[in-house]
């Protein structure tokens, strides 16, 4: 499945995914990713799967539940398809609704990324760091990818674009949350000039065990420092769609892998399919591991990869 949602989104309302990329297919190895540890760490741009598939299943979707945004966010870094701008284009075309992306920004400094993107509504770039050496702390790039050709194409994306730039900067506890650091990203933000600016700290269990969620002063600070910053630092609420799912076992593994479920959402689901057993059946399989972090207790593919 390429689509999954509508999932409820702290910044998109009512959110249809779209993944058009494998699973932990990456530019990116962030420390916080709560996807798990990336397996292929790329920045060569491919169809990875037929295109007219993935628009298929998009408009088969939105025909039983219409979505605030249709999102291309993907299970890794959704700009490493070549069939992105695509399949932005064809949705707006079809389905007359507002997309969004959500990406890491490694990849605008290419002029196709860039022209792929131009076609969203809304683009959501990661900025976590503010220097090289934090960079690679917190985001650790493919080694081709340094801060400066990073930022390069996020300043040349924004004097290109005429939609709306969100920028989201993730808040790691000891990284990337002192003054210093948050004074570094604010002057990067400076010279992007986004339309926003979102503080957000890992709620969900990160690739890296000891990575812990920034105290709520040091978003207080953000927010001070940045000037423009939004807190996003709850936990979202609301209905997950359902409707293109036979069973809760096939809901809560599709969108778990994507979305990382509260133990709490995976027993709405299951109790919306009128099921019993179901979670406790994957536990025992091993088809989902029960990690608790930051006092709540997330359910995971039992493929979830976790540092130490």
């Amino acid at each position: 499945m390429y689509v999954y949602g509508p999932v409820p989104s702290r910044r998109l309302g009512r959110s249809l995914g779209v993944s058009p990329i494998p699973p932990k297919t990456c530019s990116y190895a962030c420390v916080y990713c709560q996807l798990g540890r990336t397996t292929r760490l790329q920045t060569t741009r491919e169809s990875f799967y037929p295109k007219d598939d993935i628009l298929t299943e998009i408009v088969k979707q939105v025909q039983h539940e219409k979505p605030d945004f249709i999102t291309f966010v993907g299970d890794g870094e959704p700009t490493l398809c070549k069939d992105l701008g695509w399949l932005i284009r064809h949705t707006k075309n079809r389905l007359h609704l507002p997309t969004a992306v959500i990406t890491n920004g490694s990849l605008l400094f290419r002029e196709d990324v860039r022209q792929d993107l131009n076609e969203a509504d809304v683009v959501i770039p990661t900025l976590d760091a503010g220097n090289e050496k934090t960079f690679r702390a917190i985001n650790r790039p493919q080694r081709s990818i340094d801060f400066e050709t990073m930022l390069r194409g996020l300043v040349e994306f924004r004097r290109e674009y005429s939609g709306q730039i969100w920028i989201e900067v993730m808040l790691v506890k000891g990284l990337n949350d002192t003054t210093e650091e948050l004074q570094s990203i604010k002057h990067t933000i400076d010279m992007i000039n986004p339309n926003r600016v979102y503080v957000l700290t890992p709620i969900r269990p990160p690739a890296e065990s000891w990575v812990k969620p920034s105290d709520p002063e040091n978003i207080l600070r953000a927010q001070e420092i940045i000037g423009k910053a939004i807190p996003v630092a709850g936990l979202e609420t609301g209905q997950f769609g359902l409707e293109e799912f036979t069973n809760s076992k096939q809901a809560i593994y599709e969108i778990g892998s994507r979305h990382p479920l509260r133990r709490e959402q995976a027993d709405d689901i299951e109790n919306n399919f009128s099921e019993t057993g179901v979670i406790i059946q994957m536990l025992e399989n091993k088809e989902l591991v029960l990690v608790k972090y930051n006092g709540e207790e997330y359910l995971l593919p039992g493929n979830f990869k976790m540092g130490k």
